[in-house]
């Protein structure tokens, strides 16, 4: 957490140099860009594709279905005075992650030393099961805006990071099958515990579009989970973000 208040502290001070009037004499280039109704605070959303790096074989091979995630920040943008095709952006904001798996049992209130990965192959297993993590993040983003007094016609791109604080975790399973696939109970099963996953996470992060929609990718640089908890895997995320930027 105190990694995250440095960073909004960092945010702050970055609003504030970046807010100070330059003198004319420096930016005759700009002059003649007009950027008053650019918007300076919007919601930023991503709809993704979510994957894990460096699973073990007994994991990947359980590993299926269509695991996703969706984030949702409220960001401001800063643009530079002295070239207002630069901008700094941040903002505050929650993502989330659901990894889905086929037979496979996530015991995330297990006291062992590490979180264990059980296949269920020849056992009653859940029909849908997934792993869900969600994450309170400060985004902060280096901005490019080829059209600064047009953004919703212009080519734009951005890299960043990612700074979140651990909010919630757990599993979820859903239509108990037996090892055959037939039903035996339609219930829902959910388990929460946060206590093999990062409490802390750093994201590089990456964007380039057109108007309102870009694509996005984001790498996850510590581990999901904690160090001795389990195989050293890392989240990354490939998607679409709709914004004014």
């Amino acid at each position: 957490m105190k990694k995250i208040v440095f960073v909004a502290i960092s945010c702050m001070f970055f609003s504030f140099a970046f807010s100070q009037e330059t003198p004319s004499e420096s930016t005759p280039n700009t002059q003649n860009i007009k950027i008053t109704n650019r918007p300076a605070d919007h919601l930023m959303i991503q709809l993704s594709s979510d994957h894990l790096s460096g699973m073990t074989d007994s994991i990947s091979s359980h590993q299926k279905g269509f695991s996703r995630g969706f984030n949702a920040y409220f960001m401001l943008d800063k643009p530079f005075k002295s070239s207002p095709k630069y901008s700094i952006g941040f903002g505050l904001g929650i993502s989330t992650s659901s990894i889905t798996f086929s037979k496979m049992n996530i015991d995330l209130k297990s006291t062992s030393a590490t979180l264990p990965f059980s296949g269920v192959d020849g056992s009653n297993h859940f029909k849908k099961y997934k792993l869900a993590i969600s994450y309170l993040e400060i985004p902060v983003e280096f901005r490019f805006t080829a059209k600064p007094s047009s953004v919703n016609k212009s080519l734009k791109a951005a890299l960043g990071i990612k700074v979140g604080t651990l909010v919630n975790a757990h599993t979820k399973g859903k239509n108990l099958m037996d090892k055959n696939g037939n039903l035996l109970n339609s219930y829902t099963e959910k388990e929460n515990s946060k206590r093999f996953i990062s409490s802390q996470r750093f994201m590089a992060t990456a964007r380039i579009g057109y108007g309102v929609f870009s694509l996005f990718g984001a790498y996850q640089i510590n581990t999901l989970l904690k160090q001795g908890a389990g195989p050293t895997m890392n989240l990354y995320q490939v998607g679409i973000t709709i914004s004014g930027l």
